[in-house]
């Protein structure tokens, strides 16, 4: 239980804060051993988060539920992010089972990150189409481990000069629908690993709520002190950890 517990705390700091949830799982669960549910426990542990990120921005969905504009919007970058995952389906999946490109893409990361710094006075309050349709493209490309979707999603519209903190609610709500898309792809690999051990897998749920709202309130205080960059450091760390790892 401690691991599934450890690797729960690790989720809910990890998939807000723009570091890369996915690397830290597939590095950990190589770490203690896990094998044949990578898949099915990655995406129990994104449940955990995604129901932090409904309760944390609950107001901010209901006002997207009665703006029909918001709700197309979302329904763009589902759809996109939803296509490309469809279709290299099976590439992704692979990568749940390799660190080898992880170095690679801790440091394309660590590069998006540094790379907001020029981007935090954006004044733009409303996301528009063209917003959605490159956000449904760069959230794709965070399916990768090691590439942090928070890290894509925020910076995409940081660089759209949309303003810091409805990048920070929009990237997060248009998160839901993808994280539910993934698990109901998956949901007999769920199914199964639920029942094969479910005390450990719920720990994992447990965990990855409670540290993903604790997560998302420090982001948040990040963000509006303009130090996102901030942990491209990080992400540089973990690339060269990794590759030291590799070797």
């Amino acid at each position: 239980m401690l691991k599934y517990s450890l690797l729960g705390i690790v989720q809910g700091l990890t998939e807000f804060f723009p570091v890369s949830s996915s690397g830290h799982l597939v590095l950990l669960q190589r770490v203690f051993g896990f094998s044949g549910e990578e898949v099915a426990l990655s995406i129990v542990l994104h449940l955990g988060t995604l129901l932090a990120v409904t309760i944390f921005f609950f107001p901010d969905i209901l006002k997207a539920l009665r703006t029909p504009r918001l709700l197309f919007y979302i329904f763009v970058v589902t759809l996109i992010t939803g296509i490309i995952g469809i279709l290299a389906k099976d590439f992704f999946e692979s990568l749940f089972s390799s660190i080898k490109f992880l170095p690679l893409a801790w440091f394309f990361t660590a590069g998006l990150l540094l790379a907001t710094r020029k981007f935090m006075a954006g004044k733009r309050e409303a996301v528009n189409f063209k917003d959605a349709v490159i956000l449904g493209l760069t959230q794709a490309v965070a399916i990768v481990p090691g590439i942090s979707r928070s890290a894509m999603t925020i910076s995409t519209l940081l660089f759209r000069k949309l303003d810091a903190k409805n990048a920070f609610s929009f990237s997060f709500i248009v998160s839901l629908p993808a994280i539910l898309g993934a698990a109901l792809l998956e949901a007999r690999k769920i199914d199964f690993a639920i029942k094969a051990n479910p005390i450990n897998l719920a720990s994992g749920f447990i965990f990855s709520l409670l540290a993903g709202l604790a997560s998302l309130w420090i982001l948040k205080k990040i963000l509006i002190k303009a130090k996102f960059y901030y942990f491209a450091y990080y992400c540089l760390a973990a690339a060269v950890i990794t590759f030291i790892f590799l070797k």
